[in-house]
């Protein structure tokens, strides 16, 4: 029997998310231990969205990696980084460099970072990753957009 909300579940879609990361380092390469992003809620699979998620496995590196410049979103966002030890599920497996409106942080735990609309953040870089784990973006509007930090 089908239900009145079985339009709003959806599983992972076979296509991967392109981004048009506009002051983020369009462009550019992903380091090599970035895997393919999806979109988990957004206009590409839920066209009524108000929100927007995606998410990524990062994987091993023992080489410092840039990944993300600085830049800047109209809404506020939310990054989620989370390690896969079932046993210790607080520990990240990485330590990350993560830049918001110039004050450096170092990310060693499972966690998240809430980033008001119009504050400049990153650049996000991983220093080294001893075990995969996920990174999400949850944005506070339908559809991705960011915009280098000074314009």
């Amino acid at each position: 029997m089908a239900g009145r909300y079985d339009h709003y579940f959806n599983e992972l879609p076979d296509l991967q998310v392109v981004f048009d990361y506009e002051g983020e380092g369009a462009g550019r390469p992903d380091p090599p231990n970035v895997g393919h992003g999806f979109e988990l809620i957004g206009r590409l699979v839920q066209p009524d969205a108000k929100i927007h998620s995606t998410y990524v496995w990062i994987t091993e590196t023992s080489q410092e990696h840039h990944w993300v410049d600085e830049h800047i979103h109209d809404y506020d966002e939310v990054l989620i980084w989370t390690g896969s030890d079932p046993d210790n599920p607080r520990d990240l497996g990485a330590e990350l460099r993560m830049v918001i409106d110039g004050e450096e942080h170092i990310v060693t735990q499972s966690g998240s970072v809430y980033i008001p609309a119009g504050v400049r953040h990153c650049p996000l870089d991983f220093i080294k990753v001893t075990r995969p784990f996920t990174f999400s973006a949850l944005s506070i509007a339908p559809e991705y957009a960011g915009r280098k930090a000074d314009s």
